[in-house]
């Protein structure tokens, strides 16, 4: 099949493209994940020494990293899985093509790219590819989500359990040494200025 500027790729073609793109994007989500996990070895080294120091706000700052960084590599995991589902998915169309002799969407490659899209560290490829789907009838166009994903009540003190338990993994019997840690706090006090200036020089001279 000709086209204006010379041979259209076979369809065929053109999904196992997609694939290899996809296969790309997970060994790019395995480098960053390994990157994150070598930062985060640092921190835990970092809240070892704020804790034999009794420094206890940067021991809280830290482990409010470590909570971030791990959360992040728990999405990117997801997405990885995620996209071995469209992948998967692609390659059923594939051979339904070759039953069919051509390619009808695919409700399953669907709800994958619906969350893949949302992906901060991959939103970019993923809205290319799923528009490169649409056109190839893998799956049907998108339509926008305008709303804002709501967080739940109880967020910031499920955050606080997840900070007390990465203290209590790094610090261990350390924890015991260092008074008043606070990681939970019922008054849900806000740091003013004066004390969240103090937590980043605390913070800062632990890299001197």
């Amino acid at each position: 099949m000709m086209g204006l500027f010379g041979k259209t790729k076979d369809p065929k073609e053109r999904v196992r493209e997609l694939q290899r793109k996809m296969r790309r994007e997970m060994t790019s989500l395995d480098r960053q994940i390994h990157a994150i996990q070598r930062e985060e070895n640092k921190v835990k080294a970092q809240i070892k020494d704020a804790g034999k120091k009794g420094q206890r706000d940067v021991c809280v700052i830290l482990a409010k990293s470590v909570v971030q960084s791990r959360t992040a590599v728990s999405k990117m995991h997801l997405s990885k899985a995620q996209m071995n589902s469209v992948i998967m998915g692609m390659q059923e169309q594939l051979a339904a093509m070759r039953m069919a002799g051509s390619i009808k969407s695919s409700a399953q490659v669907m709800k994958s790219m619906q969350s893949l899209v949302k992906a901060p560290e991959i939103m970019k490829s993923m809205r290319e590819m799923s528009a490169e789907m649409t056109k190839l009838g893998i799956m049907e166009e998108m339509i926008e989500d305008t709303f804002e994903s709501m967080e739940p009540d109880d967020l910031e003190e499920k955050a606080a359990e997840e900070v007390d338990k990465v203290l209590h993994e790094i610090l261990k019997d350390e924890l015991k040494s260092i008074p008043n840690i606070p990681i939970k706090n019922p008054n849900n006090h806000v740091a003013t200025d004066a004390e969240y200036e103090d937590m980043q020089a605390r913070l800062a001279s632990l890299n001197q």
